[in-house]
């Protein structure tokens, strides 16, 4: 489901089941959804998350291999962020919180201030929002590959027609449902109870799925 589909959904109540046999297939920055039938040679060729090699808030090296066999739930933020961020990641708790004993379901959040974010600054503000470290990774490392992997690899910004350079400030609200096979599966509003209550379904309807 693309964010504009999400966002026609806000008001309408949200169903306990996902709707379709399985989620779409999402491959750039339209996010026009492919069905797709999951294992077919056509599954296997489409877009996948890039490698990465990033740090987290133990100072652990994180990569694809983290997240390997696992579905995980993604976004971008930067900690000192006084207007959208704080809700973002409060919702992102409460993900944490509803998949806290599954773990096929990781959570990945990206500082898009890696300068300022450092591993310590992270570790302090994953302790102020009871960040359970197995379970959420909050990332910093090199600048061009977090915003690289934002623009060319999550299509998180969604802006279309509208060409941004590394020095233009990446900032967006969406979050990622990513599968276990490194495919985009659905992008929501992270400020939306709605939309973070589908997401919460569309999870479930992913673990079906594999």
């Amino acid at each position: 489901m693309g964010c504009k589909e999400q966002v026609k959904k806000e008001d309408k109540a949200v169903e306990d089941t996902s709707r379709v046999d399985y989620l779409p297939f999402y491959k750039d920055e339209s996010f026009t959804p492919y069905w797709i039938i999951p294992g077919s040679e056509e599954e296997r060729n489409f877009h996948k998350i890039a490698d990465f090699k990033l740090l987290n808030q133990l100072g652990d090296t994180i990569t694809q291999h983290t997240f390997a066999n696992k579905i995980y739930i993604t976004d971008f933020f930067f900690t000192t962020c006084p207007g959208i961020c704080p809700k973002m990641t409060g919702n992102m708790a409460k993900l944490q919180e509803e998949f806290k004993q599954d773990n096929d379901i990781l959570l990945l959040s990206h500082s898009v201030m890696p300068s300022v974010d450092t591993v310590s600054i992270l570790k302090s503000y994953a302790l102020q929002n009871n960040v359970i470290d197995s379970k959420w990774h909050l990332a910093t490392g090199d600048r061009n590959e977090i915003y690289a992997l934002g623009r060319e690899q999550y299509f998180v910004e969604n802006d279309l027609g509208e060409i941004k350079s590394n020095d233009d400030f990446l900032h967006t609200e969406n979050f990622l449902l990513i599968d276990k096979n490194k495919h985009i599966r659905g992008i929501y509003n992270g400020l939306n109870r709605a939309s973070i209550a589908q997401l919460i379904i569309d999870v479930k309807a992913l673990k079906e799925e594999s």
